[in-house]
C-alpha cells in the first residue's frame, strides 16, 4: 500500500476527490491510503496562524516554516518522501510518477498565498515539483493530479494490470497510443466520412502492435 499524506490549509477541497471514481475504489480496497492534514493543527496561537509577511518586503503572505516542520515531523515515517509543490520545482512527468509509485509514503506540502518559506524547500522537502510553467493559487490541485498519476501506476488500482505493462517502461516513461472505437465510419454531415484506420480492423495483432508503436507518443521520458 502507498500512503499519501497531504498537508494543506484547505482540507475540504479534497472532499469530492476522495469519494469519486477509481481513487475512492482504491481507497476502499486498501490499495492506497490518503490522509488529509490541516496545517493549522500544528499552530499554537488562538488564531491558528500559518502565514506572515515576507522579510525584505513584498506583496502577499508566506506560509511559515514552523507549523510545516512540526507537521512533517509528526507525519513522516522512516523512508517517507516529502514533496513540495512549487512553480520553481522540477517539471512533473510520467517518469517521476513511476519512480514515486514505488514509495511507501509520500508527504505532499500544498503551498498557498505568495509561497512557502524557502527553508521548507531547502531543509525539509526531498523534492520540489512543478506541474507546469504557470502559477496556481495553491498546491492542492497539483497534489490531486500527482495522486491520480501515481495511483494509476499502482497495481490493482485500474483493475487491468496489463495496461501498465503495455504502456510504461523505465526507459520510455509512458506510451500514449491513439485510440478509436465504434462506429467504424462517422459521418457528421453528408459527403463527410471519418474512418477508423483499416489496420485496426484487420485482426492482425502483430501489425496492429507495430502500427500503435509507430503512432504512439512517449510522454515523460
Amino acid at each position: 500500500m502507498i500512503k499519501f499524506e497531504i498537508i494543506t490549509i484547505l482540507p475540504n477541497i479534497f472532499d469530492s476527490f476522495l469519494k469519486e471514481s477509481l481513487i475512492a475504489r482504491a481507497i476502499k480496497k486498501k490499495i492506497i491510503k490518503i490522509n488529509i492534514h490541516n496545517l493549522r493543527d500544528w499552530t499554537n496561537d488562538r488564531h491558528k496562524t500559518v502565514d506572515d509577511r515576507p522579510f525584505g518586503g513584498g506583496l502577499g503572505m508566506v506560509l511559515k516554516i514552523e507549523p510545516i516542520y512540526k507537521a512533517v515531523k509528526d507525519i513522516k515515517k522512516k523512508g517517507g518522501k516529502v514533496i513540495l509543490f512549487s512553480p520553481r520545482g522540477k517539471q512533473f512527468n510520467q517518469k517521476i510518477a513511476y519512480q514515486l509509485s514505488k514509495e511507501k509514503q509520500l508527504i505532499f506540502i500544498c503551498g498557498r498565498y505568495e509561497g512557502v518559506d524557502e527553508r521548507v524547500a531547502k531543509k525539509i522537502a526531498d523534492m520540489e515539483i512543478s506541474i507546469g510553467d504557470f502559477v496556481l493559487m495553491g498546491g492542492e490541485l497539483p497534489a490531486m493530479m500527482a495522486i491520480e498519476t501515481i495511483s494509476r501506476l499502482v497495481p490493482k488500482v485500474i483493475a487491468k494490470d496489463q495496461l501498465l505493462k503495455e504502456r510504461i517502461t523505465k526507459e520510455k516513461g509512458f506510451i500514449e497510443y491513439v485510440q478509436y472505437t465504434r462506429p467504424e465510419i462517422f459521418s457528421p454531415k453528408k459527403g463527410v466520412n471519418w474512418k477508423v484506420p483499416k489496420i485496426l480492423l484487420s485482426g492482425k495483432h502483430k501489425d496492429i502492435g507495430e502500427w500503435k508503436e509507430k503512432h504512439g507518443e512517449s510522454i515523460g521520458k
